[in-house]
């Protein structure tokens, strides 16, 4: 509380004192998620970050994040969607997909069912980003062979997957 009393002074003098209740009023932090969700889908985890860092207290932006959900405009699902068909357009694996979306705080539930719903053949997309990257030949030495699969592995497909997109051609 000392933390927060001090903020609150150091803002009083830089500001004026109807902005530094412009933090702390819902209203306010609602007009600013709306703000974020208007030029993208947003995270919730993400969403209350972006607003604590933007100034507005936890418990509220916490608060205003959730009543978005309540009413739809925000959604997590929707916006796990979105950012998994982006990143199978950008020819990412499962494994990265996962790890992009667990930085992101998103449970790992709703990340699964989303990646089992797309329907995405992994196979095919790590033998597509292998030939683009490297051509239809295969590898003509295991240093080739080696240095093709770290690179879909970085991408984010599995060991298998990654054996299996070489192998092919």
């Amino acid at each position: 509380m000392a933390e927060r009393s001090a903020v609150n002074d150091l803002l009083s003098d830089l500001v004026p004192a109807d902005e530094v209740d412009r933090f702390s009023s819902p209203v306010e932090a609602r007009k600013k998620a709306m703000d974020y969700l208007a030029r993208r889908e947003h995270a919730a985890a993400e969403l209350v970050r972006k607003l604590v860092t933007a100034g507005f207290d936890a418990d509220v932006a916490q608060a205003a994040v959730g009543q978005l959900g309540r009413e739809g405009l925000q959604d997590d699902g929707r916006y796990v969607e979105g950012f998994v068909h982006s990143r199978i357009g950008q020819g990412k694996g499962p494994t990265r997909v996962r790890a992009e979306l667990g930085q992101r705080g998103i449970d790992e539930g709703l990340v699964d069912a989303v990646l089992d719903a797309a329907g995405q053949d992994w196979l095919a997309l790590a033998t597509d980003v292998r030939q683009k990257k490297f051509g239809r030949a295969r590898p003509r030495d295991f240093a080739e062979k080696a240095r093709q699969m770290r690179f879909l592995q970085y991408r984010g497909f599995d060991a298998e997957t990654c054996r299996a997109a070489v192998e092919a051609g």
